[in-house]
């Protein structure tokens, strides 16, 4: 839990750097692009726009859904730019960490004039 905790401390690190910066008002897409560019400097791994297949019964969906970053293989990353998160955005992070059987998300919205205040850290309780 050390690691994924580190690893999450530098995602936030990164983001309220660019938030900081940049502010509030961009497309999800611009947040994105920054975000990944950051923590692949910081020399993190990451993968933008990541395909989460669904699988019911015989069917598999290869790319039933979509992570925006997924981080050191680990982490969950999920970029808002909206005036208020909703808990449908919850329950979207809370779905790619079960289908793809990772323990933690990170649900951020920079359109937060504190971007703090726009952060959710979610756990995967049916991690294995």
């Amino acid at each position: 839990m050390e690691e994924i905790n580190n690893i999450t401390s530098q995602i936030l690190k990164a983001s309220i750097d660019i938030h900081t910066q940049l502010g509030p008002g961009l497309f999800e897409s611009v947040y994105e692009e920054l975000l990944h560019y950051k923590l692949q400097k910081m020399g993190l791994e990451v993968k933008r726009q990541v395909p989460i297949p669904v699988v019911y019964e015989e069917v598999k969906l290869e790319a039933g859904f979509r992570a925006d970053l997924v981080v050191e293989e680990q982490v969950i990353v999920e970029i808002k730019s909206v005036d208020a998160i909703h808990p449908v955005h919850k329950k979207q992070v809370l779905t790619y960490l079960s289908l793809a059987n990772k323990q933690i998300g990170l649900l951020i919205n920079f359109n937060e004039e504190i971007l703090r205040k726009g952060i959710t850290r979610l756990i995967n309780k049916h991690y294995k």
